[in-house]
C-alpha cells in the first residue's frame, strides 16, 4: 500500500491507497478518479505504519480493498460504509 500524510492547519489528512491501484483511473457513471502519487504518496508502507498513521489523523481517504481493510479492522469505519467506485471500495474518513 502507499501511504501519504498531508498536514494541514486543521491536522493529518491521512491518504492511503492499495499498491496495484497507484497510477490508474477509476470510472463510475460520469465520474472519474485519478489515484495519483502526488495524493497518495509515492513510497510504500507497512501495515504497521498506515495504522499509526491512521491513530493520528484528522481526515483519511483509503482506496482499495487492502487500504479500506486496515481501517475496517481497527473499527473506524465498517464494510457497509464503504463506497464502490469501478468495483474498487473507497472510504473517506471525516473527524468533526
Amino acid at each position: 500500500m502507499y501511504l501519504k500524510v498531508h498536514h494541514t492547519p486543521q491536522g493529518e489528512v491521512v491518504a492511503v491507497c492499495d499498491a496495484d491501484l497507484l497510477n490508474t483511473t477509476l470510472n463510475h457513471g460520469d465520474v472519474q478518479i485519478a489515484i495519483t502519487g502526488a495524493f497518495y504518496g509515492t513510497e510504500q508502507a507497512t501495515e504497521e505504519e498506515i495504522r499509526a498513521a491512521l491513530k493520528n489523523a484528522s481526515n483519511a481517504n483509503l482506496m482499495g480493498k487492502k487500504a479500506t481493510g486496515v481501517a475496517i479492522a481497527m473499527g473506524l469505519i465498517t464494510e457497509k460504509g464503504c463506497l464502490s467506485v469501478g468495483g474498487v471500495p473507497h472510504a473517506i474518513i471525516i473527524t468533526v
